[in-house]
Parts: structure tokens; sequence; C-alpha cells
């Protein structure tokens, strides 16, 4: 039998080349060509990042997904496995591994990504309705998933949810089969624009009460700069974000999903969870790339420590 993890992510990797530049291109001015600044290969996809967050935290952690055959997949694997994210249980396709161009405005730290992932990378139910996948979800304290390919999150978060686990998600965009992905889930968590999208509401606290369902312990959503907030029961509560020289956004919302994780299976309150997070996600601000991003223990103590000297 599989041994049991903390915490078990099925969804994105991806090799990210990331390049930097004096300003985000404008086709139409002078802008339309520009130098870059700098140029580099890094590692990220929403749910590696999260599972390595998780990792650098101290948890036991296993990723679900799909590798291509190429270089690529076999150096993310080999990353993965290297940061504590054991991939023996993945799948490894015929196939280039998913790959993104990230472009960083050097201004602001802001990015675009452009990407690409080869159809035969896809995830599909039944390749985890049986065998060792199925047994490592079951297990699981946390299953963690993306709406990459929703067919196999959604029969993995019911999996998980009927073993008695806890689901959270990184639902960053909607689809006509988001509700039924967020009905299998026991945390959703949402990038920002994303309850609004789903109910029409344009005020977050509103949107979180829309979509709460009777078997959601909290609802989280991101919000950037401003910081976060969970539903939890009937209560709100929001934490600000941290104020930080942003270097490069990417990978921050999934780096704020592996420090919540974290400190959701510790036991902390929505308070103290959403203000870890936070300060997790700030930190990878500070620095380029998504996995490459993720802050060790100490250094998200420190910066709440930081803060609340700062605040007294």
């Amino acid at each position: 039998m599989a041994s049991s993890f903390d915490v078990v992510g099925l969804g994105e990797n991806s090799v990210d080349y990331v390049y930097r530049l004096p300003s985000f291109p404008d086709p139409r001015g002078a802008a339309a060509k520009m130098p870059i600044s700098g140029h580099r290969v890094s590692f990220g996809g929403q749910v590696a990042t999260t599972l390595c967050t998780c990792a650098s935290l101290g948890r036991s952690t296993a990723y679900l997904g799909t590798f291509g055959s190429d270089e690529s997949g076999a150096r993310i694997r080999q990353e993965l496995g290297r940061l504590g994210v054991d991939v023996t249980h993945a799948l490894v396709r015929d196939g280039a591994n998913r790959y993104a161009v990230i472009l960083i405005d050097e201004r602001s730290g802001e990015r675009v990504i452009l990407w690409h992932r080869d159809p035969r990378l896809q995830l599909r139910d039944a390749d985890i309705d049986t065998g060792p996948m199925a047994d490592v979800i079951e297990r699981a304290r946390l299953l963690h998933v993306d709406a990459v390919d929703e067919d196999a999150a959604i029969r993995a978060a019911t999996m998980a949810r009927d073993a008695g686990g806890i689901v959270t998600s990184d639902i960053d965009h909607v689809s006509p089969r988001t509700t039924e992905l967020l009905a299998a889930v026991t945390v959703p968590i949402f990038a920002e624009h994303v309850p609004a999208r789903l109910t029409g509401e344009g005020d977050d606290e509103r949107g979180l009460r829309a979509l709460r369902q009777a078997h959601h312990s909290m609802l989280c959503v991101t919000l950037g700069a401003r910081g976060s907030m969970v539903l939890c029961g009937d209560r709100l509560y929001r934490a600000p974000g941290f104020a930080v020289a942003v270097v490069d956004s990417t990978g921050a919302g999934d780096v704020f999903r592996g420090a919540f994780i974290h400190a959701l299976l510790r036991g902390d309150g929505p308070e103290a969870i959403l203000r870890f997070a936070n300060a997790a996600a700030a930190i990878s601000c500070t620095r380029e790339g998504a996995i490459d991003g993720v802050p060790a223990q100490g250094e998200i103590a420190a910066l709440m420590a930081h803060e609340s000297a700062a605040d007294r």
C-alpha cells in the first residue's frame, strides 16, 4: 500500500522561459521593438509550485500529473524530486512538456504568461480511478487540485472528499464545469476575478457568500496587493498584503496556496492562515521565478515579525 502524504497535488507543472523587459511591448509605438534585459529558464506550474511551497515548509508531498517525455519533462521531474516532492506516481506521456513564455515588466514586476500544452499530456479521470493514484488520493490528508484537466480534478476531488480528506482548489478561470468542481472541494481558493465571473457580484464578500455551499468549511479569494479574504461560516476575515518591492509576481498565488495549506493543516485560525499566506506570497514577489521564489519558514516568520514591529 502506498504511503500517505500530508499534501497531494493534481494539476499543472511547467518549464518557464522568463524574459525581463524594460516595459511591456506596444505594437503601435516605439516600444514595438526593445532589448531583452534578462533571460532565464525556471520551473513552475500552479500545482507544482504549491507543492514545492508545502515541501519547503516541512510537509510531505506528492505530485500527480503528467510530464512530457522530452528533456524539459525530465528536468522538471528531477527538480521536483530534489525539492522534496514525490513524483513516483506521476505519468510520463510521449510529447513535449508543458511550457510557458513569461514576459516581466521590470518597472512593476507584473507579468504576461504565454503557454502551450500538448493535448497528449491531458490527465483523464480513468487514469486515477484505480491503481496507485487512487490509493495516494484517498490516503492524503489534503488534496489540492487545479482546473487544467477538469475531469480528473473533479474525480480526484470527489474521491478525496468521500475518503474524509480536505480538498483545496486553485480556480483561476471559469468554464462550464467550474460549478461541478466547486461542489467537489471543501476549501475553494479563488483567483481575484473568479467570484465575480461566477456570480455577477462586483463585491468580493457578496461573491463568496453567494458561492458558499454547506460542505465548504471556508472559501478564500486572493486579492493581489490588497491581500486576501476568507469566509468561514458566516464570518468574513480580511488580511492586507505586505508591502514589498516587486521583482516578479509569477507564482505568488501558488505560493499563497501552499502556505495557506500548511497553516490550515497545523490548525491555525482564519486570520493567522491569511497573514501567513500573504507573507509567503509577498516574499515570492521579491524573487524571480515561480518555484525559485518559494520562501522558507524562517523567512516568512521574519517578515511577519518585521511588519508587527513596524505597526507598533
